[in-house]
């Protein structure tokens, strides 16, 4: 017999898990008053995994530095004037929000930062930089997903369709996607809420779903700098700022804008890579803007990084290649800002890494442990020993005002 044929009555409970997971993702959300959620005084932190390798030097240029017109060659060059910072360097002329941020003293820029992994490999880069370690896939869940579970922090959210790796590894973390399919009927889950009556693992996801779709608004669940425009990625930093305002709402969030591979036709001022500085500044201004609009913004960290940077120099296609260290913004109301924090290793041959790429002199996970420590509270020792392993000799970068 097929399953199709049996009657409701003679299926088992735990075979309908899965369409509960299935039914929570038809139902768009806001609304995360649950079990487990924040206090509205808790610090916020909002993740943005930018994936492909952003190249640091075009999102921040060292203008300063006497190598920089001759090593970047055409891509020193932005079409527009850049966005001055102190110490000679600049944002790229599509960052202008991040430049308001910058001038207002909530936004800090770690140049020159890498992770430990130096083999160039989107795959292995992003696997460490969600998962916190040092060699690829020896760690099996992520550093936020660690931070949650021995820091007492209360719950996370994921913009997507899954839980991401950087937050796996602990309880209370939900994940909120738009869909276009219509709101099961009301009479479908009355019958379920029977059903799920005597079962409270079950029961408790149907009642989370449906608290989940009582704000919803559209939006798109993931973006590619490439695909998307403006508003795609603006929409879904609008939607994290409104759970992140909501008094009960979650500590944690994570986004993600891919689309920084940018192999050919990174030179033009209003090429590829132009158009991904433009989204990523809207999308952020959104957040800002958004988490300014309540009390939440004055308590909350963004951290946007990348897995690895670009060569310094342009290749035959008008672009770059896989390279070592980038640049990382941290932003927030809570943020010391108006700063470029860097050990500058200089952009003349001899100064590069393997003569090709800008040479790491930050630890990303100095970064990452700066926010945690000082803004999360997560202790000193759970940070060096159990969210980043064998991290003792990484002191956290001081970010919070």
């Amino acid at each position: 017999m097929n399953h199709d044929d049996l009657p409701l009555n003679s299926l088992s409970r735990r075979r309908w898990l899965g369409g509960v997971a299935a039914l929570a993702s038809t139902m768009a959300c806001p609304s995360l008053v649950m079990a487990g959620a924040a206090g509205p005084d808790d610090p916020r932190m909002v993740l943005v995994i930018l994936r492909g390798g952003m190249d640091g030097l075009a999102a921040v240029p060292a203008l300063g530095d006497p190598d920089f017109q001759s090593a970047r060659g055409p891509m020193a060059q932005f079409g527009r004037p850049t966005l001055p910072l102190d110490q000679g360097f600049a944002l790229h002329p599509e960052l202008a929000k991040l430049h308001e941020a910058y001038r207002a003293g909530e936004l800090t820029v770690v140049h020159a930062v890498a992770q430990a992994y130096r083999e160039r490999s989107h795959f292995d880069g992003q696997q460490l930089l969600e998962s916190g370690g040092l060699q690829p896939y020896t760690l099996r869940d992520g550093w936020l997903g660690r931070a949650l579970k021995v820091g007492g922090l209360r719950k996370g959210l994921a913009i997507g369709n899954a839980v991401p790796l950087v937050l796996r590894g602990a309880a209370g973390v939900d994940t909120w996607a738009p869909s276009a399919l219509p709101d099961p009927p009301t009479e479908l889950l009355e019958r379920l809420r029977m059903l799920y009556a005597d079962d409270k693992e079950l029961l408790a996801a149907l009642t989370r779903a449906q608290s989940l779709r009582d704000d919803a608004a559209g939006g798109m669940a993931s973006v590619d700098a490439r695909k998307g425009g403006h508003d795609a990625f603006r929409t879904l930093a609008k939607r994290a700022a409104e759970f992140l305002s909501q008094p009960n709402g979650p500590q944690i969030a994570v986004l993600e804008l891919g689309g920084w591979d940018s192999h050919t036709n990174a030179v033009s001022p209003t090429g590829r890579l132009a158009h991904n500085f433009s989204v990523l500044d809207a999308g952020l201004g959104q957040l800002r803007e958004t988490l300014q609009a309540s009390s939440a913004w004055r308590r909350t960290v963004v951290v946007a990084a990348t897995e690895f940077g670009r060569t310094v120099a342009t290749n035959g296609t008008q672009g770059t290649d896989h390279g070592t260290a980038s640049a990382a913004f941290v932003l927030g109301g809570a943020v010391k800002g108006g700063r470029v924090l860097t050990d500058w290793p200089g952009l003349a041959a001899a100064q590069l890494h393997e003569r090709r790429d800008l040479r790491p002199t930050t630890d990303l996970r100095a970064v990452f442990k700066g926010v945690l420590a000082d803004h999360l509270r997560v202790p000193s020792q759970a940070l060096s020993q159990q969210v980043f392993p064998d991290s003792a000799a990484i002191a956290p970068l001081r970010l919070i005002a």
